[in-house]
Parts: structure tokens; sequence; C-alpha cells
């Protein structure tokens, strides 16, 4: 199984908010974590001195650096692409690119003109040579008789089939269509609670269903790291490996799965650049195991 990180904007957020800190020079407290499992505790800096031993990647380059070493699988929405992506696609192991759908889905992306954001979202993948990109999936924007248009225009287009995206209100004649018609087809609605956890038991038979058909499957959102043994998905996407400099622990691959940490009592992991990139490593070391393994 291939596990694709996510998160939109996350590559800004490190680059950008997280970089903040070291133009204001304010103070954070965060911790580290060595490869023992130990902790440093010490005031951020602009001139901090990290230690070596620790696995944040502390120099400015840092996550450039960690993506053409881990060469990381990587999914990226159109909505926020922008020169920093195509440049870094390149180094990427494996690249999904999503329409931005779910941020439209979402309320956040206005009303565009449809037919002009196809031709842009075309263009950045005729450009980029992009092999693996979703179609709008914006049924509840405008209605699936209209998705399947655009669906239509884009692979026009760009020459080459999307991957669709089934969602429950489509059917399941639909999806059996989808997983005869395409090559790599996707279940979405996971992160919006369209498909809710009572139905997760539907996944075993939806992913021998695309199997049966000689389709790859991918659950859009899906990393629930106790049942990704059990749904044998080709690939998944996560934003997780975000939340731990949003929420203050970091992450720590173990060998089979990823395990959370928090702060010593009576400290804190602050938004520091060097905790997210900490997280970020730690994810790209559980996918090259889910590769082998799940």
């Amino acid at each position: 199984m291939r596990i694709f990180l996510a998160g939109g904007e996350s590559r800004h957020w490190i680059h950008d908010s997280l970089l903040e800190d070291v133009k204001k020079n304010e103070k954070c407290r965060f911790i580290l974590q060595d490869r023992t499992g130990c902790t440093k505790s010490f005031q951020r800096r602009s001139n901090a001195v990290i230690p070596r031993r620790c696995l944040a990647l502390a120099e400015w380059g840092g996550y450039d650096k960690t993506v053409t070493e881990y060469r990381p699988y990587i999914l990226e929405s159109f909505f926020y692409a922008d020169e920093d992506t195509e440049r870094l696609m390149p180094h990427f192991g494996d690249f999904l690119l999503d329409s931005g759908a779910f941020t439209f889905m979402q309320g956040k992306g206005g009303s565009p003109n449809w037919d002009e954001y196809v031709e842009r979202y075309a263009d950045f993948i005729n450009r980029n040579k992009v092999q693996k990109y979703f179609e709008l999936d914006i049924d509840s924007v405008v209605g699936y008789e209209r998705v399947k248009q655009i669906r239509a225009k884009l692979e026009r287009l760009t020459g080459r089939q999307s991957i669709p995206v089934w969602h429950l209100s489509r059917g399941m004649d639909e999806y059996r269509g989808m997983c005869k018609d395409y090559s790599y087809v996707a279940i979405g609605g996971i992160v919006s609670g369209e498909i809710t956890k009572d139905k997760y038991k539907a996944f075993p038979a939806l992913i021998a269903e695309a199997h049966n058909q000689g389709a790859r499957i991918h659950g859009l959102g899906f990393t629930n790291l106790a049942l990704l043994p059990h749904y044998h998905f080709d690939s998944v996407d996560s934003t997780a490996w975000t939340t731990g400099n949003r929420f203050g622990f970091l992450y720590y691959f173990d060998g089979k799965t990823m395990v959370k940490r928090d702060a010593p009592k009576g400290h804190k992991i602050g938004a520091s650049r060097e905790a997210a990139l900490n997280n970020f490593v730690e994810w790209l070391k559980y996918q090259k195991y889910a590769e082998k393994h799940l």
C-alpha cells in the first residue's frame, strides 16, 4: 500500500508560517526527540544550535533536502499548487494531483467558472506531465451529470484518464462501471463523513470489486492506523503528519506503526519547523514500511 502525504497548504505551512517565528525572533519552547527516545528542550531562536542526533532537520533547506533524499509519495491539491509544487514534483517518488474538489465542497473555494477551472487544471497536468490526477467530484455542488461532463472535457484536454471518485450517491452500478472502465478508481466521502465508520465494513467488498476488474483503488483521506492492515487499498492519503505540529505532539515510527509522543510534563511543543520536519520524516519511514507490508 502506498500512503501519500497530503495537506493542501502543508508545504507553505512549513516554509512560510513556521518561519515567522524565526523572522520575529520569538522565543518558543519546543521538544525534539532523538533516536533513543530521549528529549531535548531549549528556547527557539533564529541562531539556535540543534543537536545533530535529533531527528529534526534544522537547516533552512531541510524540507527540500528531505524530499530529494526520501523521494516521498505526495498528494497535492491543484487548488494550492504553485511554482514550488512544480519545482519539487520531479523529486517525488510518486505523485497524485487532487482537483481541489474537497475545498469547494467545504464552501471555501467560491464559485468559479468551471470550464475555465478545468482548462487551468488540464494545463497544469499537461505542463507537468502528471500521470495520476483525480476528477472534480463536486457532485454536491453541481450534480453528477455535470461532473461527468467536466470529467469528459478534462480527459479530452489531457489525453489521459482521470481517477474517478465514487460517492455513495452514485450507487453500486456506477461503481462497477467505474472499475470496469478505469484502471485507477477512488472512494470519496470518508473525510466529509458521508461514509461513516459503520460503513467501513463494506470496504473489503468494494476493494475486491475493483481488483476483480483489474483496477487499483485509492481511499481518499483514509488513514485509520488500526484498520489500514485490514483494508487492502492500493493507496491512501493522509494529512495526519501535519496534526502533531498543530496540536503539540511528535510522531515516531516504531517499526510497524506511528506513535504519538507528548511533551514531558511542564513542557510544550510549539509550532516549530523542526517539529514539523520531524513528523514529516517519521511519516516517510512509515510510507516505506507500508509499501512492503500493508
